[in-house]
């Protein structure tokens, strides 16, 4: 994995000379990049034998470090297929989805059923090298207080609090473990060729089942109220068999470890509030 020291903007200086190099390496044609994202860059490329692709240039954090790993494991099966890895350069070449539309755009109903199908087929159960929930945790834990001071307490407190006891209880008593992508929600699943539906950017983490629906549940492009919210809640436990209430923790601790550094902090905020209120 490349050096986990860069800070993004130095990174973001290198992008330029990493993609040249990748693409010398791999013989690859490059085409359109894709819209920037927080953690990575991608662009179109076209492999020696014609094959499309994507070349995607992980900034190297906690969170991705084991994106290519999770990819290899799942091996296309409900995620894009990884076609070659730079871990050097923290490169990847994956399989292009096309048309490439987002799951979002399903409509909340189809999207619900395509991740009830699709959730069961990522939970593999594996142990190294990805990083575990219970040590994930334990880091937002340390976290949240901290964050909440530097934010100069405009949070309301009442919300770090309830985020912090439900990560400590639930790290303690969790079931079976298995690999699990933190960030699969409404567009973060492409619509692809070789299957329907492909999930993406997986973030993954060694944890229960439990945990798997919390980026789905506070997935407000899938219509963000409190109704909205409490029924994708009820409708992913229920239908994957999964403890409503342990769901709903883990939803509450990630959402907020995720959402002082998101530019969605107020949806994030809302979502918590709502899914207290259903204690």
């Amino acid at each position: 994995m490349a050096d986990a020291s860069l800070t993004h903007g130095v990174w973001l200086e290198r992008v330029p000379d990493l993609v040249a190099r990748c693409a010398e390496e791999w013989g690859l044609q490059l085409g359109e990049p894709y819209e920037p994202g927080a953690t990575g860059y991608a662009v179109r490329a076209e492999l020696p034998d014609g094959r499309q692709a994507v070349l995607k240039l992980i900034y190297p954090d906690r969170e991705s470090e084991h994106e290519a790993d999770a990819l290899a494991l799942w091996d296309g099966h409900g995620a894009v297929q990884l076609l070659d890895r730079d871990d050097e350069r923290a490169a990847m070449l994956i399989e292009r989805c096309e048309p490439g539309t987002t799951l979002a755009v399903a409509g909340p109903d189809v999207a619900l059923d395509v991740l009830v199908a699709l959730l069961p087929r990522l939970w593999v159960e594996t142990g190294e090298p990805f990083h575990t929930l219970e040590d994930e945790a334990a880091w937002w834990i340390g976290y949240l207080p901290d964050q909440w001071e530097r934010s100069g307490r405009e949070v309301e407190r009442r919300l770090v609090d309830a985020a912090v006891d439900a990560l400590s209880s639930l790290s303690r008593s969790q079931g079976q473990q298995v690999l699990l992508h933190q960030d699969l929600h409404g567009d973060n699943v492409l619509a692809a060729g070789r299957e329907p539906w492909l999930a993406i950017d997986p973030k993954p983490l060694i944890g229960e089942r439990e945990f798997a629906v919390a980026p789905i549940v506070r997935s407000f492009e899938l219509g963000h109220s409190k109704r909205d919210t409490l029924y994708r809640l009820d409708r992913l436990t229920s239908e994957l068999g999964l403890d409503r209430e342990r769901a709903r923790g883990w939803t509450i601790g990630q959402t907020m470890a995720w959402a002082f550094e998101s530019e969605y902090i107020p949806t994030h905020l809302e979502t918590v509030g709502w899914l207290l209120e259903d204690a």
